[in-house]
């Protein structure tokens, strides 16, 4: 706390503060809310950057000491969620729909994969979900980008053709999806975050 006190000048000017990342910080969740609890009672701005796959009582945890949840949502389908990801996304929308009934600020970050979740069915199937959260500010269309290439070879994904992703047609893959996504909901959407 003593190494983030001494940026508080820095918070107050920039409108910044601190955000909790990973990994998934909801894993650890008792430490985030400490730190977050702690920042609070010095003034400064709180933030979660989560995909929201965690427990009720993780983001119960840290959500009264956190100011903003930025919450990654990938693909509505669940199937194809569970390909991508080996996980349900019932938790992921289950967590978000419970911080719109905390009135929790939240601006939803989609990290968009070309021939993942690109498409407009999912796009069009996030905006409406989206539509449905009051406490909802903003969208914001993470664009792809090569620098998990690694990872992903280590992981030998089944059921997910990499080859057919294109990371330098990103840019023009998010520009669409920003105006797709733009046309359905009544809140900022942005490229980039």
């Amino acid at each position: 706390m003593d190494e983030l006190a001494k940026d508080a000048v820095f918070y107050e000017q920039s409108s910044g503060g601190i955000t909790c990342s990973g990994g998934e910080p909801l894993q650890q969740a008792a430490f985030c809310a400490e730190v977050l609890r702690r920042c609070r009672q010095l003034g400064i701005h709180t933030a979660i950057d989560t995909c929201g796959y965690a427990d009720a009582a993780s983001l119960e945890r840290v959500a009264e000491h956190t100011d903003l949840f930025l919450y990654d949502l990938k693909l509505m389908d669940d199937r194809r969620h569970r390909v991508a990801t080996d996980v349900s996304n019932e938790v992921v929308l289950h967590n978000l729909e419970q911080l719109d009934r905390w009135n929790r600020p939240t601006w939803i970050r989609v990290p968009l994969i070309p021939t993942i979740n690109d498409d407009e069915e999912n796009l069009r199937a996030l905006a409406e979900f989206v539509r449905g959260l009051s406490s909802v500010e903003a969208l914001q269309v993470l664009p792809y980008h090569a620098g998990g290439e690694a990872k992903w070879r280590g992981l030998e994904r089944p059921g997910i053709d990499r080859a057919h992703i294109d990371a330098a047609g990103s840019s023009v893959a998010a520009d669409r999806a920003v105006r797709l996504l733009t046309k359905y909901l009544d809140i900022p959407v942005t490229e980039g975050g």
